[in-house]
């Protein structure tokens, strides 16, 4: 009986292929999911909404993640700050993929002197550190949220193209390039019915991995001071406006700091298992 009871779980897991982690990863990404689109069906506090009389309130059960400064509920603006969050990170992991596919995929279907100049450009920018570079394009064209998007895109940016150019060369070499080759197919007809779909199709859980890291790296430079600016309820800006208050209402940055950590978790670990899924098609 015990047997019985134990395969059971293992094998609602083949069946479906949802593990209890990729269960609450989804589970969190749907709730952030209907605070970017409806936020009003997660709260009907006014993330604005100013109370003088409520300044730097703990949480408790009228507000369950405590009042900030202003007296503004800190729940309602980390609901209705999670749309500018996410579309941050969308916009940075798009920047950053953008860049990795041409560098990438230029250095892998050029010559080998292009490769070299590009394959070099690509390490002297892995050997910069990431933050360094975020933080000099930031305070080169001033601190925005297209700043920020494009300074985190950048920054990531190296890493995604190395693994693009790797991918291109591993598909180049495949019997099926070959044979289109030997049927008579030109360069430009190979290398986008045949090359490219096949090499970036890992992209798609790469993308899904970007957006979190992308969350997490630009939550840390508004943390400096160079993102979003208050009283934008973007969560970078909420840590940036708890930064001050650390010791004396700790609510307003653990509490953001742990969503963003969890959200971005979640999204790492949804993305590694459509990886999985695709890796085993």
């Amino acid at each position: 009986m015990t047997a019985v009871l134990t395969t059971q779980p293992t094998r609602a897991r083949r069946l479906t292929g949802i593990t209890p982690s990729t269960g609450l990863a989804a589970l969190l990404l749907g709730f952030v999911l209907v605070a970017c689109l409806f936020p009003q069906l997660l709260t009907t506090g006014d993330p604005m909404a100013i109370d003088l009389t409520r300044t730097l309130e703990p949480p408790s059960w009228s507000n369950i993640f405590g009042t900030d400064s202003s007296g503004r509920d800190l729940y309602s603006r980390i609901v209705f700050g999670a749309r500018e969050s996410i579309l941050v990170g969308l916009g940075a992991a798009g920047v950053s993929l953008t860049i990795a596919v041409v560098l990438g995929g230029t250095a892998a279907l050029s010559g080998k002197v292009l490769d070299r100049v590009i394959s070099g450009l690509i390490e002297v920018n892995l050997a910069f550190p990431t933050v360094l570079l975020a933080l000099l394009v930031m305070a080169v064209f001033g601190p925005s949220k297209t700043t920020l998007i494009f300074a985190v895109g950048l920054g990531t940016a190296p890493g995604y193209a190395r693994m693009v150019r790797g991918q291109v060369l591993t598909v180049k070499k495949e019997p099926y390039v070959e044979a289109a080759f030997a049927l008579g197919h030109r360069w430009p007809t190979v290398i986008g019915q045949h090359i490219l779909p096949n090499a970036l199709r890992p992209l798609i859980a790469i993308f899904a991995l970007s957006v979190g890291q992308s969350i997490v790296w630009a939550s840390g430079l508004a943390f400096l001071g160079l993102g979003v600016a208050p009283p934008s309820p973007e969560w970078g800006a909420l840590l940036d406006a708890g930064r001050i208050y650390i010791t004396s209402a700790w609510w307003l940055e653990i509490i953001p700091g742990l969503v963003i950590a969890a959200t971005a978790v979640a999204i790492s670990t949804l993305s590694r298992a459509v990886q999985h899924r695709i890796e085993r098609r």
